[in-house]
């Protein structure tokens, strides 16, 4: 029963990282749910969502594109270099410390989500970012990324909007530099022993296939309601996990 609900979960994770990022957010619980603790949990999810990233960032990758002068083939570099060195930072973090982190690193990745969606005037030309910021901040997300899974499709949302990109483009750009991200955390993953493989391929297949049927309704979908359902998916996590976190749960 655990591993089904685990599957469903993992499909909607899916999709909701194909629409607008958060998926992570919750595969995290749901692989606590079934004995893990955080660190383990989140390399879990890291290798678990892999494979769905890459079908999802396959799917629209034709709507995929560089961003504020930058190309996508420089995105691709600064992404791998900095999920290398993200995962090896989380490598060398205590386990309590991650734990107590947790429900920061979740609602800082709410807040820029939010902040770049309903604050922000992603129509304002002067608002856009130049080439060496939007490149700082992908390598910065990209660190992020590799230490900690959940958030970086709400992070990039808010970077690639503020360099000037659609919501439903930057939806798609975000899909495929998240995979070339995550493939250097996860090959470092896949050798740590908090890797669990019987959770990490349910979560692999129910992902993979929410991701798909989410990267062909990223297209169609209202903006807006991608906005709003990020948001209120991060704000109920941030709260749970907070209460979890601080034993109040």
């Amino acid at each position: 029963m655990t591993f089904a609900i685990l599957f469903f979960v993992a499909m909607w994770a899916g999709a909701q990282n194909a629409l607008a990022g958060g998926g992570s957010f919750l595969t995290l619980p749901a692989l606590m749910f079934t004995g893990m603790d955080a660190l383990a949990a989140n390399i879990t999810s890291c290798v678990a969502l892999f494979p769905a990233q890459i079908a999802t960032g396959w799917t629209g990758r034709k709507f995929a594109v560089g961003a504020g002068g930058l190309s996508l083939r420089t995105l691709f570099l600064i992404s791998i270099i900095g999920g290398v060195i993200g995962a090896g930072v989380l490598l060398l973090t205590p386990r309590g410390l991650f734990a107590q982190l947790v429900p920061w690193l979740v609602l800082f990745a709410t807040a820029i989500f939010g902040w770049g969606s309903f604050i922000r005037k992603p129509g304002d030309a002067q608002g856009h970012a130049p080439a060496p910021l939007v490149g700082l901040l992908q390598f910065l997300i990209s660190i992020y990324g590799g230490y900690f899974g959940g958030g970086i499709g709400f992070l990039m949302m808010a970077a690639l909007t503020m360099a000037g990109q659609d919501v439903r483009v930057a939806s798609a750009t975000k899909n495929v530099l998240a995979g070339v991200m995550n493939a250097s955390a996860v090959t470092i993953f896949l050798f740590s022993p908090d890797l669990h493989a019987p959770q990490a391929l349910i979560t692999a297949a129910g992902a993979t296939i929410g991701g798909v049927f989410g990267a062909r309704l990223v297209q169609v979908i209202d903006p807006k309601i991608l906005r709003v359902l990020v948001l209120v998916v991060g704000s109920a996590l941030t709260i749970g996990l907070f209460l979890r976190a601080y034993s109040f749960l």
